[in-house]
């Protein structure tokens, strides 16, 4: 296999990721990340941006409710997701295409923002994937999920359940970017929104602890190595990774 090419393990098993999914769940989650969007990036006032991994399109949605650009683009790896997202009937949307996981179909700089959330964690060789979205774009926001503990590797099956081959904390992600020649221009540490806190956790003591272990932990530096998820919008260099 090419190490460039998705496992065809992984393919068969994201191309139905979204024949039969829990929708509800995905848009609940995507108000969030799609605020987390418009807030770093809408000082810019981009005109069109390509989202990589758009998944069944919940983000996309968002952005489109919001007029947050003139023209929305995306690639996805999934034909199941590329039919939810169709169906959606998006006002601002030029066109989804599908892609390999790595090659993008787009000339150098076709977009000034590409926008790529909540995919990363499942690259099987993300500095593949980075180097496309710089090549395709001007400025390139990212956000993942942060999954580290101090005994992460006691959790492997929960995170592999969930298609989480990578594990990053805010610092080590931002290390592989700037590693890669992006600047960071602006970053952000989120907790979940009530919103999610909610629908995911049904009894109130959970709800009780969650929400007073948040409260500790956005008024202490811990924010910044252990918040539920880390966003950033950066801006490529221009030149390849450098060593000695």
């Amino acid at each position: 296999m090419n190490q460039s090419e998705i496992s065809s393990n992984l393919k068969s098993v994201y191309d139905q990721q979204y024949a039969q999914a829990d929708t509800r769940w995905r848009d609940i989650g995507a108000r969030q990340k799609a605020e987390n969007i418009i807030k770093l990036c809408k000082k810019y006032n981009f005109d069109k941006l390509l989202d990589v991994g758009a998944g069944d399109g919940a983000v996309l949605k968002e952005l489109d409710k919001h007029h947050f650009v003139k023209e929305l683009s995306a690639v996805e790896i999934s034909n199941s997701g590329i039919e939810k997202i169709n169906s959606r009937q998006l006002a601002s949307l030029k066109e989804v295409k599908l892609f390999d996981g790595y090659s993008i179909p787009y000339a150098d700089k076709t977009f000034p923002l590409a926008t790529c959330s909540h995919v990363i964690e499942h690259v099987e060789h993300p500095r593949i994937l980075l180097r496309e979205i710089a090549r395709v774009s001007t400025y390139q926001f990212f956000e993942i999920p942060i999954d580290f503990s101090l005994f992460v590797d006691q959790k492997i099956e929960h995170f592999l359940s969930y298609g989480h081959i990578n594990i990053y904390t805010p610092a080590l992600f931002k290390f592989l970017l700037k590693s890669e020649g992006f600047e960071i221009l602006d970053e952000s540490f989120m907790f979940l929104s009530d919103e999610v806190v909610d629908f995911m956790m049904k009894d109130w003591k959970q709800r009780l602890i969650y929400k007073t272990k948040v409260f500790f932990l956005k008024n202490s530096s811990l924010r910044r190595v252990k918040p539920n998820a880390y966003a950033v919008l950066c801006r490529h260099q221009g030149h390849d990774i450098k060593i000695f």
